[in-house]
């Protein structure tokens, strides 16, 4: 009883310090009325053909800068969405370029964490898809790194958002399914052939897949005291657009076990060898990808938590379960740094929150030692939590 006393007093703090970080931090922003949110967009590549229409839908921001090394990628991307924006071939012209307030990270993951700080130390604020460093120190210290500078960074991804989330979220702590016990997320296609980085030494399926169900599932369920895990290499060549054969450096299999409080178990199942003929196009995926079992219901998210279908709610011994929830309302996954963007000029808190980041940082990165062990892996990170109240 004491350490859940405790843990809850540090989460209710964590809370708060969050909330007064914000307030510091649009405080020394002080966006002028009718002034938009200028943003610099560094990675051009696949996952800015989502992005950029997404940020351009938003009447606060504005994309004044296209950065990639790569150069005629950040022009094509300027042409083909008539962005009007300055385009940079690295990121150092970025930062002495085009004065811009906050910058998204769309690169490679092994070059997050060093953008990031680059964009940090420059005084911007900074959105990063997962992970938003290699490894938790990397992390936890670019987000010392933003507070020492009033400044914020958060990263993907954004499942938290979705209304499918706040539903799974309210039916827990309403006690709809009794008292939790376990819970299972899992998501995987046959892998990427337009790039050797999801391969390579700080790839892996679980910093590019697992990520959302590990974010999803302690959302859902509260931060991991635990983790232990059995990661393997099933395919060790591919063959990719950008390099040709290659060898597989790192995980593309992964299963994972997350211990919560009060007893709770999650499981979380990711990889590069998974057929799923609906790849990431989801919208008419049936099945289910979460799962969340008390001992007088369960639930189960229809589609995934990046693309979300509805969920089925099965606590009745008499009635059929029900499909619920159906509405996705505005939410999709690459909505992250539009919400973040707006939440500044508007001076709101999301519920994304770079701590739950982090904590799934550290999770990846003790599933691997796990598997490399054999033993299991306490955590030290926490979040604020819950995420829906």
């Amino acid at each position: 009883m004491k350490i859940e006393i405790s843990r809850q007093k540090f989460l209710h703090y964590t809370a708060a310090a969050g909330s007064a970080l914000l307030l510091s931090s649009l405080e020394s922003f002080a966006i002028e009325e009718n002034k938009k949110l200028r943003v610099a967009i560094i990675g051009c590549g696949s996952v800015s053909n989502r992005y950029i229409p997404h940020l351009q839908t938003s009447s606060l921001i504005e994309i004044v800068s296209l950065c990639d090394i790569k150069y005629d990628r950040a022009e094509a991307q300027n042409k083909k969405y008539n962005v009007n924006a300055t385009t940079y071939p690295n990121i150092d012209q970025l930062l002495a370029g085009v004065p811009f307030d906050m910058m998204v990270t769309l690169t490679d993951m092994q070059q997050h964490g060093m953008l990031n700080k680059k964009a940090l130390n420059a005084g911007k604020h900074v959105w990063s898809e997962k992970p938003m460093a290699n490894t938790y120190a990397e992390g936890k210290a670019l987000l010392d790194l933003a507070k020492s500078k009033g400044l914020r960074i958060w990263g993907a991804p954004a499942v938290v958002n979705s209304p499918q989330f706040a539903f799974m979220s309210k039916c827990i702590q309403e006690g709809k399914l009794g008292r939790v016990a376990s819970a299972h997320g899992q998501y995987g296609h046959t892998g990427i052939s337009w790039s050797a980085f999801f391969y390579e030494k700080g790839g892996g399926s679980m910093p590019d897949l697992g990520v959302y169900n590990m974010a999803t599932l302690t959302g859902l369920l509260g931060p991991a005291k635990s983790v232990m895990a059995m990661l393997s290499i099933v395919n060790p060549e591919r063959t990719v657009d950008d390099k040709g054969k290659i060898k597989v450096e790192t995980e593309d299999n992964a299963h994972v076990l997350l211990e919560h409080e009060k007893g709770m178990i999650s499981h979380v199942m990711c990889g590069f060898n998974y057929f799923d003929p609906h790849g990431h196009e989801a919208g008419s995926q049936a099945l289910h990808s979460i799962q969340i079992y008390g001992d007088k219901g369960n639930l189960r998210l229809i589609g995934y938590d990046w693309e979300t279908n509805g969920v089925v709610l099965d606590n009745s011994w008499d009635e059929p379960p029900k499909l619920l929830s159906t509405d996705k309302g505005n939410y999709v996954w690459q909505q992250g740094a539009t919400v973040i963007g707006e939440s500044l000029v508007n001076k709101t808190e999301p519920l994304i929150n770079v701590e739950h980041a982090l904590h799934v940082l550290e999770i990846i990165e003790a599933a691997r030692e796990s598997s490399a062990s054999g033993k299991k892996i306490l955590l030290k990170s926490s979040f604020p939590w819950p995420v829906v109240k």
